[in-house]
């Protein structure tokens, strides 16, 4: 039997653990946390020191019988869960749970990656529990659950039940609503550019952009000022003023840390931040690869230190010097400034070792986990290269009073390049004349390669090709994208490594925000909550407060500060706000506000109330009338975003308008004549993200049971053609079964269709259904299994393998990647 129990997170870092120790060692897994504060109530006792009052999560009780039953018999027990606060206050609660003999026995093993390295020197070293990095997790908890219990309420008593508040969630929403808030007020100016296309003694010809004019920044605001530039500028002679000709050098990116690894798995890969994290921790944890068993192909990936390890500076170097040539390696390994606050115990996230390529090892991985594994194998071995080198060309160009520039830029050595570049931000374009597009234009870093221009010197005559007037209009501040708000906090100081993924997780779960096309939309209710909160708690809804409770835990976790002082000095002022608004609050559910809208039913003056799904117009007259419709432009996006002809839209049924509604699924349009009539029309996105009635493309045919016209409907599983004479009539037209191109392989008479079932999955079989009874629910392709040699073979696609072709005998097990 194993004299030593190791006990980490997860069942797959157990596989993988397990195989790196001898038979002395039993791995198991915790399942994550075995226990947390209670859900029914605060589990917080301020009055005793805020003392937490934990409990076993009733879904490990179990797993945590066996762990103490292991720990009974073990002579040495060793907590290995992940190296960050989280990971300690894991272990701490498992020493705490296991009882006073076992934590006798108690050992600490920390290791920043999975491999047999990592492993044998963790164990040669054990260590205790780190209280202090326990203290820090504590503070965060218990922050959180003072917030979220004690506010939550309070939106439960005043707008509606299923509402939260959070420490850190509430200020991320507040930076969605107020970028939102920014770009409702935006109020576009027009300007206008000048390009003159011009052609020196040589080719190619070139372009310049004005920039100056007596030495002043250009700004052109209108037509009538363009058009007197125009003027001048044609009637100009075009002499070369000054020639610049540099070299540039564009530095490589530091190794991945967790914020920049979330930010580039978006845009390169559109990778939500959750999904980024997910795959990442099997990355971590373990992959099966073939014969090697289980490997952790990365670091630990919840870190902001971009410090890499001797050993793996060294290996990359070799890898670089090898696979590249030695004039991609720089003289010297190239090390990074680690920002001021981050947590430097970790390393940055990298290849755990480089024999493992990407591309030998794709075969055993997901498109998911190859795409994240490639792009941070990328940034690590780019980050130990040498710079790109650009060669650069600036000429100015003056044209009487005015001064134009013109650039050249290509690239001479890729360096870095040949392997990775990062992608930029999103940014607004900078109006010219502005202080941005002045930083721009004299900025030092290299643009991508352009047109290369010709040979130029000083005091060359240049002649006017062709003059571009171009009209411009100032854009808003893009809206926040996962990526972006990353960034965001990261930049402000808001959350942790750890904590971004939730924060964003947490904000769409509740309907404070969602996400259209890449992009955070703050909902009606995320404005509603926002304002709220921000009347009556500042400091918790405040980015710099927020930022420094941050600094605080690392404080509490470098032991120049202490758990009970943080919490006292949060509570004393957190005290005082929450009776002020528990008593000031305004009370959203018994609001009504006074409209100049009429009731269409009866005459009486219409009032503003919240429902369950945002604002709407109400008779004041209720219950005598219950006449009720949508707020038109409302803030809350919706009635904001509708399409010019919505507002115009009248019901077929009985002519009268129609009126924006807000239900469980969205918007939708219905009958103002409702109950009498109760027609409703789907309203969805197009172009440009406003909201638009659907339309189903006519059907020209008539209902074979009673001759009314055909059309198309919608219902729960998609659309479908239906009489319209329904109720009435109760037609629907069954769909075509759809052949794929293969013989029933049982009967080998009929063709395999694809069908519907009666639960609206789709699956495939026979025609000649009944007599032939062949079915399958993966879609069977015309060729047989070169293994067993059935005579066709399945096709499906999954979340981790992506599209598989396989064999569906149950002995044979062959299968390969689709094409």
């Amino acid at each position: 039997m194993a004299k030593n129990l190791v006990i980490v997170e997860s069942p797959a870092k157990a596989k993988t653990i397990n195989k790196y120790l001898g038979r002395d060692f039993q791995v198991k897994a915790s399942m994550g946390h075995v226990r947390d504060l209670p859900k029914k109530s605060l589990g917080v006792d301020v009055a005793k020191g805020f003392a937490p009052q934990y409990e076993v999560l009733p879904t490990r009780k179990k797993v945590l019988d066996e762990l103490k039953a292991a720990a009974k018999d073990a002579t040495a027990i060793y907590l290995a869960a992940d190296p960050d606060r989280e990971g300690e206050a894991i272990c701490w609660h498992l020493a705490e749970e296991l009882g006073a003999r076992a934590r006798k026995k108690v050992r600490r093993v920390v290791f920043n990656e999975i491999t047999k390295k990592a492993i044998a020197e963790a164990f040669k070293t054990p260590g205790g529990l780190d209280e202090k990095k326990v203290d820090a997790q504590q503070a965060r908890r218990i922050l959180d659950r003072l917030v979220g219990y004690k506010v939550s309420p309070i939106l439960w008593d005043k707008v509606r039940r299923g509402l939260s508040a959070g420490r850190v969630q509430s200020v991320a929403l507040r930076l969605i609503c107020d970028r939102e808030r920014e770009i409702r007020a935006f109020v576009a100016e027009e300007y206008w550019t000048v390009t003159a296309h011009l052609g020196a003694a040589q080719p190619p010809a070139f372009s310049a952009n004005l920039l100056k004019k007596d030495g002043k920044n250009v700004e052109i605001g209108s037509a009538e000022e363009a058009a007197k530039v125009r003027a001048d500028l044609e009637a100009a002679v075009y002499r070369v003023e000054k020639v610049v000709a540099r070299e540039r050098r564009r530095h490589p990116v530091p190794p991945f840390i967790t914020s920049k690894l979330q930010q580039e798995a978006f845009k390169k890969l559109r990778f939500s931040v959750r999904k980024t994290m997910q795959v990442a921790q099997r990355l971590y944890e373990g992959v099966e690869l073939g014969p090697d068993g289980s490997v952790g192909l990365i670091t630990y990936m919840r870190t902001d230190s971009t410090r890499v390890s001797d050993d793996a500076l060294l290996a990359v170097r070799q890898h670089v010097g090898a696979t590249y040539g030695e004039d991609f390696l720089p003289e010297k390994p190239v090390v990074y400034k680690t920002k001021k606050d981050a947590q430097d115990a970790h390393e940055a996230i990298r290849p755990t070792d480089l024999a493992h390529d990407p591309e030998a090892i794709k075969r055993y991985l997901s498109k998911e986990e190859y795409a994240l594994y490639k792009l941070i194998w990328n940034r690590f071995v780019a980050s130990q290269m040498r710079p790109a080198v650009y060669d650069e060309t600036v000429v100015d160009v003056v044209a009487g009073s005015y001064l134009l520039r013109a650039k050249g830029s290509t690239l001479k050595f890729k360096g870095f390049l040949a392997v990775y570049e990062e992608t930029p931000d999103e940014k607004r374009e900078a109006r010219p004349g502005s202080a941005e597009a002045t930083a721009k234009e004299d900025s030092t870093e290299p643009e991508d390669a352009t047109d290369q221009l010709p040979p130029l010197a000083e005091g060359d005559v240049v002649a006017l090709r062709k003059l571009d007037t171009d009209q411009h209009f100032t854009q808003p501040p893009p809206r926040y994208s996962e990526a972006s708000l990353v960034k965001e906090l990261e930049e402000n100081g808001i959350g942790r490594p750890s904590t971004y993924a939730s924060i964003i997780s947490t904000i769409e779960t509740r309907e404070y925000m969602e996400k259209r096309e890449g992009k955070l939309y703050p909902t009606e209710l995320g404005f509603l909550v926002t304002d709220l909160l921000t009347a009556h708690f500042q400091d918790i809804m405040n980015v710099e407060y927020t930022a420094a409770m941050e600094a605080e835990l690392d404080e509490i976790e470098e032991g120049r500060d202490n758990l009970l002082n943080t919490l006292n000095q949060f509570w004393k002022k957190f005290e005082k706000d929450l009776k002020k608004a528990q008593k000031e609050m305004k009370d959203v559910k018994a609001m009504e506000e006074a409209t100049d809208q009429v009731c269409d039913k009866c005459g009486s003056p219409m009032v503003l109330k919240w429902g369950r799904y945002g604002k709407f117009l109400a008779c004041s007259n209720y219950p005598e009338c219950k006449n009720t419709r949508q707020m038109p432009g409302g803030e809350g996006a919706d009635s904001a975003e509708l399409h010019d002809d919505v507002a115009k839209e009248v019901c077929p049924k009985d002519g009268q308008p129609m009126i924006l509604k807000k239900g469980r699924y969205g918007p939708f349009l219905a009958c103002s004549n409702y109950p009498e009539c109760k027609t409703t029309k789907r309203l969805v996105r197009g172009e440009g993200g406003k909201l638009q009635v659907e339309q189903l493309a006519p059907i020209d045919e008539k209902c074979p049971d009673c001759g009314s016209d055909l059309m198309w409907r919608r219902g729960r599983f998609g659309p479908f053609i239906a009489c319209s004479s329904y109720p009435n009539c109760k037609y629907i037209k069954k769909k075509e079964a759809r052949e794929i191109g293969l013989l029933c392989p049982d009967c080998g008479q009929g063709q395999v269709v694809e069908r519907k079932g009666r639960w609206g999955r789709f699956f495939y079989g026979c025609r000649r259904y009944p007599e032939c009874r062949f079915t399958a629910y993966h879609k069977p392709l015309a060729e047989a299994c070169p293994d067993c040699g059935r005579p066709y073979l399945l096709e499906k696609e999954t979340k981790k393998e992506g599209k598989v072709v396989f064999c569906g005998n149950e002995s044979c097990h062959y299968k390969r990647e689709a094409a």
